[in-house]
């Protein structure tokens, strides 16, 4: 699994505090855009990330 800083992360099995499954990448700590991912969740909530199985790395949306 390779991602980039503000990519979002959809996740099954880990989630924030309010029950979020949704997180943004803020940090990428592996080697060759692997994981761990430092990511924050919309409430604010930040945690730091092995990604399981069931985990999608969703691309950022190109700025205008």
């Amino acid at each position: 699994m390779r991602a980039s800083i503000g990519d979002r992360l959809l996740t099954h099995g880990v989630t924030s505090v309010e029950g979020g499954h949704e997180a943004e990448i803020i940090e990428v700590r592996g080697a060759d855009d692997g994981p761990p991912y430092l990511v924050r969740f919309p409430d604010g909530e930040e945690r730091l990330i092995y990604p399981g199985p069931e985990t999608v790395v969703r691309p950022r949306e190109p700025e205008d």
